[in-house]
Formats: C-alpha cells, structure tokens, sequence
C-alpha cells in the first residue's frame, strides 16, 4: 500500500542508485545490508513494482526503478526544504516576507539588498508589491505585506513606526521640445503654471501636491507611465534624479531652471505598523539596505 511509503526508503533508494550497490548504500548509512535489503524489498511491496534487477553482479535499475527515480530524489528534496523552513521559523523567521516598495526607490538598491537576504534565509520565501503613494501603506494597514518601503510625507501617517532610509532628490523636468524647455531661466511660477503638470495620484488618497504648481495637472497612478509620457512631451514634472539620470544624459530630457525651487529632496522610509514587531527577515533586509544606501547617495546614481 503507498500509505507505508516512507521517506527512509526513498533514500537507501536513492543511495543504491548512486553508489551502484547494496553494500556501498549499506556503508553510507551505517546499516547492515540486509536492513538494506530489506527496505528495498519493503519499497517495491508498497510500490508494487521491482526495482531493481538484482541478477547480475551488481543492482541495476528497472525502466519502473529508473523511471521513479527522478520523483523520489525531488520528494526528498522538498522533505528538507520542509525541515530547514520549519528550522528558520522555529528561529524567528518569518513565513513569508511580505513587502510594497514604491517605484520611486532605486531598484538596483533593492535587488542588492534581496539578494543578500535570500542567500542568509534561503528558505523564506519573499513577495514583493510595487505600488506608488497611499498604496504601500494600505497594504500594510490591511495586513497584506509586513514591510512598506516609500515617504511617509504622501500621506503623513503618525500611528505607524519608521526607520529613515534615504532622501530622494526630485528635479524639475521635460522634454527638449516642451515649450517651458525653451525659456531661459530662471522660469518664474507664473510660466510654469500655464502649462501642463504631470503629477502622481493615488485614487484612495487622492493627489500629492508638494512641488503642485500648474493649474492643468494629468494625474498618474504609475510613475513609469507618467516617465512614458513626459518623455512624449505632453508636460512637464518633478522626477526622482536617479530614475531620468540616463534620459537626461542622452538629451531625451532637460532639467528646469525654476525659479521657486531647484526641486526637493523626499525622505524615504521603511515602515511597519507597531503592533507588529519585524520578523529576522524583515529586520534583515532594512539592515542591508541601510547598507547599501549609504554607498548609493555618494556614487553613481545617487545625488551626492
């Protein structure tokens, strides 16, 4: 009956086939062979089926042995994946780490930081939402994720707790052909105000509106599509320095002389509620990123 199918003999299965004998299977896992024997004798009754073909000199698999093979070498290895993330659990990792990251934080930071805290718990699997404005924050309200990674400054939630990351530099931008790209500055509010501004929108929350001047917004839930179409030219917005630093390089786009303000820096932080302490996990991955940010604002792309 395959109810009497135990892991224990997929593996002296397993071992035969990879050391080519009963013995050598016997000596590997410290039993006498005829325990060996035995347990085979016992896999092929379970499984109604031989095994192996034991005429010759040595054990050689079935098509039926060789065919289960492959299935009783990956029973074996999701049976220690088991153990070792009841192992991490046991330890205080979390089951899963649940986190929404607004788009504005710089991607190669994060898939840094990920990649180190999945080679320290590579048992814990990871789900990651990208969402912009009010929406990591409500996944974190509602329960979904257990992280959020964005600016409590769009929407000023006081009942959560926070650890700064880093401070975004946002500048003013359009394309070359926009109108306002062909002013000389510094451009007066009075100018920026009766063109278009491409600005980000949460429909829950509504708008953000630090660095709003225009009187004619498009609204955005995506930072990437409002990237499309102010590279398109349809108006002019305040953009993380890092995510247009390439378009900016390649004359794709120009940053405003404004008048009023160069632009503004926008503090990051990775937050979660305080009823919910972090799991090793998570404690990990903000560590990492502390990191790694520290490097990224004096380098390349960052804006120091």
């Amino acid at each position: 009956m395959l109810d009497r199918l135990t892991l224990d003999q997929l593996r002296v299965l397993v071992t035969i086939a990879e050391l080519g004998s009963f013995s050598a299977a016997a000596r590997k896992l410290q039993r006498v062979q005829s325990a060996i024997s035995q347990t085979i004798r016992a896999l092929e009754s379970s499984l109604d089926v031989t095994l192996f073909d034991r005429t010759k000199k040595f054990p050689i698999l079935t098509p039926e042995g060789a065919a289960l093979l492959a299935d009783a070498r990956q029973l074996l290895r999701d049976s220690d994946s088991l153990k070792a993330k009841a192992r991490s659990m046991a330890q205080g990792v979390e089951p899963e780490l649940a986190l929404a990251v607004d788009p504005l934080f710089p991607n190669d930071v994060l898939i840094d930081a990920l990649r180190e805290v999945q080679g320290e718990f590579p048992t814990m699997p990871i789900r990651l939402v990208t969402s912009g404005l009010g929406a990591p924050e409500r996944h974190l309200r509602d329960g979904s994720v257990n992280l959020a990674i964005y600016s409590l400054e769009t929407t000023g939630a006081e009942d959560v707790d926070a650890r700064f990351l880093v401070e975004i530099e946002m500048v003013p931008v359009a394309a070359p052909g926009h109108p306002l790209a062909q002013l000389p500055g510094p451009i007066r509010r009075d100018a920026l105000e009766s063109h278009v501004q491409l600005i980000l929108s949460d429909a829950n929350s509504g708008a953000w509106t630090r660095g709003v001047v225009s009187r004619n917004v498009w609204r955005f839930a995506d930072l990437h599509v409002r990237l499309e179409f102010l590279l398109a030219g349809f108006g002019w917005c305040n953009m993380p320095r890092h995510v247009v630093a390439e378009h900016l390089a390649q004359g794709r786009l120009v940053m405003l002389d404004v008048a009023e303000q160069k632009g503004f820096g926008l503090p990051v932080q990775a937050v979660h509620m305080r009823n919910q302490a972090l799991g090793r996990g998570a404690r990990s991955l903000v560590g990492a990123l502390v990191s790694r940010l520290q490097d990224w604002r004096f380098g390349k792309n960052g804006s120091g």
